[in-house]
């Protein structure tokens, strides 16, 4: 399950404002933590480029060998 199945956008808040007026989401981003920060980053991201589970990790078995000594 992806972070977009737990998100909802309020649509019923809407600022409107000249561009001369300080940008209140400055202020809305640092307010939050930066793990907040990083959950909306990785939102935004999985909007643009989907969620897919099968490529949240690694495509083939990882293999550790030793080096034989000289």
């Amino acid at each position: 399950m992806g972070i977009r199945e737990n998100t909802r956008v309020d649509r019923s808040r809407i600022w409107i404002g000249k561009l001369s007026d300080p940008d209140p989401a400055i202020a809305y981003w640092h307010s939050k933590t930066p793990v907040e920060r990083l959950e909306a980053a990785e939102l935004i991201r999985q909007v643009l480029y989907g969620y897919d589970a099968t490529t949240a990790r690694l495509q083939r078995p990882l293999a550790v060998s030793k080096r034989a000594r000289r």
